[in-house]
């Protein structure tokens, strides 16, 4: 069977034996006819809320959060429709805030290429760093004992409004909505404190799980804290054309959104298998490493225990050189001391929580990597390096059985799988 997997983003084409094969794709749901018709639409009949131009007055400043460069979210579509609705504002009292979390500052040529010169020539665009406090405002603490620091320039805005794409998240259940804030704008600590290893060990921590997720509801409660004015939040198809928009009051749109993406993301399946091929959704979800783990977790969630799974990912960006994650990951010997180190009382270091996700992945499986990276940094973080894909799978059926059961995640986790309960 000729598959293709999402790869960079180009593609990846690779043909594997038909028997035993199960192909696990998200329901496609069709672009919209007309995306910023339908965008200026969800403005003007928003979900809770009035429509976003009677919330804003002239001399209000505003406060814009949208995705930075490691998620797929159309941004370079829907910040200039945001900005023609907001055209009665004048262009200094608006401030385009990129929600990088944990994550590095993105250049001048990324922004232009997220947002388009126009936007990024005539608007004040801010980076956010978690890792500078006095950039930082506190606003208490979490009913979970989480100290709240969220950016100052998003608390001094009179109108504050949320931007995202809603999809599947390995441990806060669903993205967009109040991830916007938390970890998007969030400051070090209060990162920290949602993405511990107790709060992550929580079996509530998962995919496809909001309301009573620790993680999530410690996200809410944060944004909630810090009033946004109005969200727009938006849906994706495999071609990453816009199915769906979803805008107004935070809990009500983001609760809509996420049953839509629900329909077209979560795919049961009647049983485990012994080997599953995912991709990282390709770009930008599969630019390095650290974002590749979400590809790992989607295929664990049905491989069996000592299985294996081969992870397609690009890694054009590295591992990357930012960050904790690959000091974290060189810390132990395999992943059963990683986790050790990770989960012992007072370790916290910033990246750990993608380190941790890998390590429990690999108690489970072995995992092989498909990708641009050198062989000998494959190896350093734990991972089994190869160069083709369909030898692969021939050598790992020899070991597992000819009769092993394969499944394939050609999108990734724009697809999760999840054993059905009549299995």
């Amino acid at each position: 069977m000729d598959i293709r997997l999402a790869y960079g983003k180009k593609g990846l084409d690779i043909t594997l034996p038909e028997e035993g094969l199960t192909i696990i794709e998200p329901k496609f749901m069709p672009g919209l006819s007309d995306e910023r018709k339908a965008f200026i639409d969800s403005l003007n009949h928003p979900l809770g809320s009035p429509p976003l131009k009677e919330l804003i007055k002239s001399k209000d400043s505003i406060a814009i959060v949208f995705s930075d460069i490691t998620r797929p979210m159309p941004n370079r579509k829907i910040i200039p429709w945001l900005l023609q609705e907001l055209s009665g504002v004048s262009k200094d009292r608006i401030i385009l805030l990129n929600a990088t979390g944990m994550h590095r500052a993105n250049t001048t040529e990324e922004l232009t290429e997220m947002l388009g010169e126009g936007v990024v020539r005539n608007y004040r665009i801010i980076n956010h760093n978690a890792q500078k406090k006095d950039e930082m405002v506190h606003l208490g603490k979490t009913k979970a004992g989480g100290e709240i620091w969220v950016n100052g320039d998003y608390m001094r805005a009179d109108v504050k409004i949320l931007t995202g794409f809603i999809e599947p998240h390995f441990f806060a259940g669903f993205s967009g909505g109040p991830k916007s804030v938390l970890p998007g704008i969030s400051g070090e600590e209060t990162v920290m404190h949602n993405h511990s290893a107790n709060m992550l060990n929580n079996p509530k921590a998962n995919w496809s799980i909001t309301y009573g997720n620790p993680v999530w509801e410690e996200i809410r409660e944060v944004a909630l804290t810090t009033k946004p004015a109005f969200i727009i939040n938006v849906t994706l198809n495999k071609e990453k054309e816009i199915s769906d928009v979803f805008s107004g009051n935070m809990d009500l749109a983001h609760r809509k959104g996420v049953e839509f993406a629900r329909k077209s993301a979560m795919r049961p399946v009647p049983h485990l298998f012994d080997l599953v091929i995912a991709t990282n959704s390709g770009y930008p979800l599969d630019l390095n490493l650290y974002q590749t783990v979400k590809g790992m977790s989607a295929a664990s969630q049905i491989v069996k225990k000592g299985g294996a799974i081969i992870c397609v990912s690009q890694c054009s960006h590295g591992i990357p050189e930012h960050g904790n994650y690959r000091r974290i990951l060189q810390m132990g010997k395999n992943p059963e001391e990683i986790l050790k180190i990770v989960e012992s009382p007072g370790f916290s270091m910033f990246d750990q929580w993608e380190a941790q996700i890998q390590a429990e992945i690999q108690t489970k499986a072995r995992v092989y990597l498909y990708s641009e990276l050198p062989e000998k940094e494959v190896v350093a973080c734990h991972l089994e390096p190869i160069k083709n894909i369909e030898s692969t799978v021939v050598r790992i059926k020899k070991e597992l059985g000819n009769n092993a059961k394969i499944a394939v995640l050609p999108e990734g986790p724009m697809a999760i799988p999840y054993l059905s309960q009549t299995s």
